[in-house]
């Protein structure tokens, strides 16, 4: 709607305390959220964009930016390709996917750490599905067992 073509002004844009911001949001420099935004923040892998996030900001959406600060508050995953520092008053709920990290005492994290090897996933799959798939194959087994105690039977 604003974005002039052929741009290349970097500066820095401010979510003031006094903002809420609901939607996605996209940059390609420096982004200072004192406010909230109730949506994702975008920004180009592997540029120099940089986010922070104050120690009263409110992020409530997922995070995908190369250089990431956190003091304040993130509801949603954070997914960063070069580095990630989290403050003293940083709270993450969600998982953290990083190429470097750097956590002060303090921080708090209600998630995952993922490490990213040349921006792609080390784990391949979480607790939660290994456990799912294991008790769906231990059901399908124990109701062979039952058709052929029933086929011995009768």
């Amino acid at each position: 709607m604003f974005k002039k073509e052929g741009r290349s002004e970097s500066g820095t844009t401010l979510i003031a305390g006094n903002c809420e911001l609901e939607g996605n949001v996209h940059f390609s420099d420096e982004l200072l959220v004192n406010g909230i935004i109730k949506g994702n923040i975008y920004a180009e892998p592997g540029s120099k964009a940089v986010v922070r996030i104050s120690e009263k900001g409110c992020v409530r959406g997922e995070i995908r930016v190369p250089r990431i600060i956190v003091n304040g508050e993130v509801f949603g995953d954070i997914w960063s390709d070069k580095h990630i520092e989290l403050a003293a008053k940083a709270e993450v709920k969600g998982n953290v996917y990083y190429h470097l990290i750097e956590m002060v005492q303090g921080s708090k994290i209600d998630g995952q750490l993922v490490h990213l090897q040349n921006g792609k996933q080390e784990v391949a799959e979480p607790q939660e599905l290994k456990t799912a798939k294991a008790a769906e194959k231990a059901s399908e087994e124990a109701a062979i067992v039952v058709a052929a105690v029933k086929n011995q039977t009768a």
